[in-house]
């Protein structure tokens, strides 16, 4: 089945090489049209009703989050595009979306097309756009609600609700205090990137803990922390001295 899709960009050069990547190897997809302002690609996507639309997230208008909150009903892909690596984009990947880094890649092009095509659960994706907008509204850096990929599908966690990350190989364990533990497919380095800047830290290759869920220090047996659910963490040493300044300065 063909997708119908909208750019919305206000760069003509980059509206123009998109499209033409799109036409000449991405199959079935037809590009019904393209935008450069906020007021056009809100009033395009209403009257076109597209299945996928590629939405620069700065415009010159406006973001492209600012058409989403003006389209009422979210029943198309979306399929971020920027130029930069931004905290808007560390919203985009708490909520599991796809997007696209300028210049952009024609394999991550291709993938991300064909995942909007196979996307089989369209009231997950709603939550992913929903949970996004909410991240959005928050006071920046702070971000509430992170969408993690399981074996099973998704699930949106308050972030509040992780007491500690451990890596599991390749995969990333999340040790919740109100819910059952998740094992997620994705390395704990990445985790770390997003979580860093929400009151995480990495304080060894193992674990990257939520330092408001820290219960107490243990200095013997070359040290150690114990979270607030009285798990043990073990605590590099190089990792040490800049743990026990982190954890003074929010005590005091």
């Amino acid at each position: 089945m063909s997708l119908r899709a909208v750019i919305v960009e206000d760069e003509k050069h980059s509206r123009e090489t998109l499209k033409n990547l799109l036409q000449e190897f991405c199959v079935d997809i037809e590009v019904a049209a393209m935008a450069e302002s906020v007021n056009e690609a809100v009033s395009t996507i209403k009257s076109l009703k597209p299945d996928v639309v590629f939405l620069d997230i700065e415009l010159q208008t406006g973001t492209g989050f600012d058409v989403l909150n003006q389209v009422s009903h979210l029943n198309f892909e979306v399929i971020f595009t920027t130029a930069f690596e931004q905290y808007a984009i560390k919203a985009v990947k708490f909520s599991s979306l796809d997007y696209l880094l300028k210049p952009i890649d024609l394999d991550e092009l291709k993938k991300a097309v064909e995942k909007a095509r196979i996307r089989k659960n369209q009231d997950v994706y709603k939550k992913q756009l929903e949970t996004l907008m909410l991240n959005l509204k928050q006071q920046k850096p702070k971000l509430n609600k992170i969408c993690l990929a399981t074996s099973d599908g998704f699930e949106f966690i308050d972030v509040n609700n992780i007491i500690y990350c451990k890596a599991e190989g390749s995969y990333t364990k999340f040790i919740l205090k109100k819910s059952e533990n998740l094992l997620v497919s994705k390395h704990l380095k990445e985790y770390e990137n997003l979580l860093l800047e929400q009151g995480f830290m990495r304080v060894h290759n193992s674990f990257l803990i939520n330092l408001k869920e820290v219960k107490k220090y243990i200095k013997s047996d070359g040290g150690y922390i114990v979270m607030n659910n009285n798990d043990t963490v073990s605590i590099s040493r190089s990792k040490k001295e800049g743990f026990i300044d982190v954890i003074s300065s929010l005590m005091n």
